[in-house]
């Protein structure tokens, strides 16, 4: 088990982040947030009738995302798109510890036809060009994991759960 660490699972819309972060937090024992319940209702609405989140539409969001990772006190994963480098820092400086960003990355093509195949989902595939234009992939700087999502769910996990065992021993 991995001790006291904290986990945010970020990317664009449709990426995979509710099914990565629940199968991860299956292997590691831990439990998953997912990010999209601790949304405020009007930004549900707004993103609902197509209409994309701006930053003062998240500050409020990203703090609870902080805040919920913060109040574990093991192990835990949260599902954050946290597409800009400053939402990345709002997560850190409100968790107050180390944070590790697991950035699920795909091409906009591998990513639409997932979003079309997944219903009931309140946010339509119409903005994903909207996320792709806001995301700031992690840089070197920052605790990092970028993970191609272009295989299975099962690789996916594997590829994470090797790169957390090189990172922690």
């Amino acid at each position: 088990m991995i001790a006291a660490q904290k986990f945010v699972i970020m990317g664009v819309s449709g990426c995979g982040k509710s099914s990565v972060g629940a199968a991860l937090g299956e292997k590691l024992g831990v439990a998953y947030v997912d990010g999209d319940d601790l949304h405020p209702a009007e930004n549900i609405a707004k993103m609902s009738k197509g209409l994309p989140l701006n930053d003062e539409d998240r500050w409020p969001w990203l703090g609870k995302v902080g805040e919920t990772l913060a109040a574990n006190k093991g192990c835990a994963i949260i599902g954050c798109s946290a597409l800009k480098r400053v939402y990345r820092d709002k997560i850190r400086e409100t968790v107050a510890e180390p944070v590790l960003f697991i950035h699920l990355a795909g091409s906009r093509a591998v990513i639409a036809a997932r979003m079309g195949k997944r219903s009931g989902h309140f946010m339509p595939g119409s903005l994903l060009d909207s996320q792709f234009a806001t995301l700031e992939a992690p840089q070197n700087d920052e605790l990092a994991l970028t993970v191609d999502i272009d295989q299975s769910l099962d690789g996916i996990i594997a590829t994470i759960l090797a790169a957390l065992e090189n990172k922690i021993s």
